[in-house]
């Protein structure tokens, strides 16, 4: 029987006039990885700080094991600014002692590249004072991990971290015996690392058992047995509950209810997007122009980060772009926004971007734009417009889509001074959309929302019809909102993944294993085996026709399936159709292998 770690007794706490945590009764076991979701406000934070006793509860009580060693990671971490990486981190151990130790040496490597810290100007000997806190975070982070513990408490591991990294930190934590309770709104990390789910709301606290994907399943219905007044809510959770089914089923690890059930719920929930219709949508409203790249070099001063790039955005297109930090991904946004913003008289530091006549631009940053503190949030979503057509016939007021964004009437009178980070992001959003853009870029928008808003936002974008470019560290949104997924290696060139961001993932893999010394120099025969310059260019340019065939194969695809349906009753019609869709998969599977075996010698 597992050893309780952790036991919660009817715990109250209030702020104000608002019950966070009512009566609740909660415990920590031996072995169990829990996630905490909710809305923000509704009390995660509280709840784990309670857990852990960095706070205390107005009522009930908190019992942790006597023999219990504990490790907290805050959002505000409470490392010494004069001490360096070293004695934060490594301690009084010797060289030899923490390089000897597989663990210590797998903790930077995953958290920081490299044993050396190649992003840090002393590496080990970095005094932290001057440091972002995006690199305090990690550091803290490989602080508490290198320990032992029995209990590891996490607040929102994943922010400042990159795919890989959230990546690398799924596979440390699944491979660690401590037991985890861990809040974070990154949903894929969620289904990597978790093996049951806290739902916190209004007060109270409803367990599941499996991932998030178990927990939509099982929370989706709950809620329709229940029948809760909450429609508008329980479709949206029908909605993403599709898209897991239907989508992508692995995701699911051990549902405890019935499947049955579940796809009885669904049963009459069309695909999140139509894409045919979107894709013709956006042609309507923007041309067959929206960017065109003609061998571009993005710089960041005097640093070259692309080079010699050729690429287009097209009308409807849905491209997730991702990369090591540093290699471009932001810059290359700003230079399309600002050829954009200025009609195409501001050009990159070589080649030429087109921009389409009919390209309206909304451009969310990584930094809150600043908003009149004094000002309501209805207000500053007025002031840029009273009504917004979200296309396919979907028109809302802008009290209606506040709503939606979960500012409630109540919070619409708020001032804009009083919201927290969280809510400013989300208001920010809410204004470009009301401005009715037609192509939107998208860079970092996850940071600061919860859960509940990221779906929100993504069901909005699921009948969107424009041009968008979403740059996240966020896999579960990038694979949920995007079509086609790009990738900066930090080698200045754009590639195309076909299969998404596990190959994103492999490849970073096989290229941060090309950089670890070999033993002996290279063998003179593998200089000789190297391409030409003619060869490399006539590589890049097959795969940037591979890519344009790919492209207009998935359209054709698309108009396929639109008439299949419409000639459902006739069966001639449908085999000829059907027999046309086979060849161009067959075709699709042939150009992916090619490009596959292109972009290893690119």
């Amino acid at each position: 029987m597992a050893t309780n770690l952790v036991n919660l007794e009817a715990v109250d706490k209030v702020y104000g006039t608002r019950a966070l945590l009512d009566g609740i009764s909660l415990g920590v076991n031996e072995g169990d990885r829990i996630g905490v979701v909710g809305r923000n406000g509704d009390g995660k934070t509280t709840l784990i700080r309670i857990l852990a006793r960095l706070e205390e509860a107005d009522k009930g009580r908190v019992t942790h094991a006597g023999h219990l060693h504990l490790g907290v990671l805050t959002q505000h971490d409470s490392l010494d600014p004069a001490a360096t990486i070293r004695h934060e981190v490594i301690g009084d151990l010797a060289d030899h002692e923490w390089a000897g130790s597989a663990k210590i040496r797998d903790i930077l490597t995953g958290l920081f590249g490299g044993l050396d810290l190649p992003g840090f100007p002393q590496g080990l000997d970095t005094v932290i004072g001057p440091l972002s806190g995006g690199e305090r975070r990690r550091i803290a982070l490989a602080k508490l991990l290198i320990a032992e513990q029995d209990l590891i408490v996490l607040d929102e591991p994943t922010n400042h971290l990159d795919v890989e990294g959230i990546s690398w930190l799924a596979a440390h934590l699944r491979a660690r015996r401590s037991a985890l309770v861990c809040v974070t709104h990154d949903r894929w990390f969620l289904d990597q690392v978790c093996t049951r789910m806290w739902d916190v709301q209004r007060g109270a606290v409803h367990e599941y058992e499996g991932g998030y994907s178990d927990y939509v399943f099982a929370r989706a219905e709950r809620e329709r047995i229940a029948a809760t007044e909450e429609t508008k809510r329980q479709n949206l959770m029908r909605k993403e509950l599709a898209w897991l089914r239907r989508g992508a089923p692995a995701r699911t690890s051990k549902p405890r209810f019935r499947i049955e059930a579940a796809n009885e719920l669904i049963a009459d929930v069309p695909p999140p997007r139509d894409t045919a219709e979107l894709m013709k949508f956006a042609n309507s409203r923007l041309g067959k122009t929206v960017f065109e790249l003609e061998d571009v070099t993005v710089q960041a001063g005097s640093k070259s980060l692309i080079q010699h790039l050729t690429w287009q955005l097209g009308p409807g297109d849905r491209v997730g772009l991702v990369g090591v930090n540093g290699a471009g991904k932001t810059s290359l946004l700003r230079a399309l926004a600002e050829a954009a913003r200025s009609e195409g008289e501001r050009q990159p530091a070589a080649g030429r971007i087109v921009v389409g006549k009919t390209v309206k631009l909304a451009y969310l940053s990584q930094e809150v734009g600043e908003l009149d503190p004094k000002k309501r949030v209805l207000e500053a979503v007025q002031q840029i417009r009273d009504r917004v057509d979200l296309g396919k016939g979907r028109e809302m007021t802008a009290g209606q889509l506040c709503e939606k964004f979960g500012f409630t009437k109540e919070k619409q009178w708020t001032p804009v001074g009083d919201l927290s980070g969280g809510e400013r992001r989300r208001l920010q959003i809410l204004r470009l959309l009301m401005d009715e853009p037609n192509v939107l870029f998208l860079d970092e928008p996850t940071n600061d929302l919860d859960i509940e808003t990221l779906t929100q936002l993504e069901d909005l974008l699921d009948g969107w019809p424009g041009s968008m470019v979403v740059i996240s560290h966020d896999r579960y949104f990038v694979e949920r909102t995007t079509d086609k997924v790009y990738a900066l290696l930090g080698d200045q060139a754009l590639r195309m993944l076909p299969r998404g961001l596990d190959e994103y993932l492999e490849r970073r893999q096989r290229v941060i294993e090309a950089a670890v010394p070999a033993a002996a120099p290279a063998a003179p025969e593998a200089t000789a085996k190297q391409k030409s310059a003619g060869d490399a260019r006539a590589a890049k340019k097959e795969l940037q026709k591979i890519e344009r065939r790919l492209d207009r194969i998935g359209e054709q695809e698309a108009k396929l399936h639109a008439r299949i349906a419409e000639q459902a009753t006739d069966f001639g019609a449908v085999a000829k159709l059907d027999a046309e869709l086979r060849e161009l998969a067959a075709e699709r599977d042939e150009l992916e292998l090619r490009w596959l075996e292109l972009a290893e010698d690119a």
